[in-house]
């Protein structure tokens, strides 16, 4: 079954590509979630106004985008975390704990979803991450796992 992909799912494809997928996982879950459309002729022709309508509107969060990126800037984040005497911590720094944390500490509202952690943080230290808030706008941050 062909489908139009309405966001970006894991392993599956990205926002407004067609792909084919399983009649069953098309039917019964990504068109009754809302994620997926049917790839028909109608829906096909479509897909070019939603394309240039999403644009649009990333095109005015843009300078949002920037506004966020200049307000984080080169400073450094930190996170507390329960640790032990040698230095590793209880569990792991997640991206909801940096959306939380950014929220916080710069007063910056962003999705988790789009925090990118590139390695497992399990140890007291200084790491980075990125925020892909847009295509042309992806700052990294840089925070701190301090213990508490």
């Amino acid at each position: 079954m062909d489908i139009i992909l309405l966001q970006d799912i894991d392993k599956v494809g990205d926002k407004h590509t067609i792909v084919t997928v399983k009649d069953g996982y098309g039917r019964n879950y990504l068109i009754p979630q809302g994620m997926a459309i049917i790839a028909n002729d109608t829906n096909r022709r479509r897909l070019n106004e939603l394309m240039r309508i999403e644009e649009a509107q990333e095109a005015k969060k843009l300078s949002v985008y920037q506004d966020i990126a200049a307000k984080i800037g080169d400073q450094v984040l930190k996170i507390g975390a329960k640790a032990g005497t040698s230095g590793k911590i209880f569990g792991s720094v997640t991206n909801v704990q940096l959306a939380m944390a950014l929220n916080e500490q710069f007063e910056v509202e962003v999705d988790r979803r789009k925090i990118v952690i590139p390695e497992e943080v399990k140890e007291l230290g200084t790491y980075k991450a990125v925020l892909n808030l847009h295509k042309e706008v992806q700052p990294e941050i840089s925070f701190e796992v301090i213990a508490e």
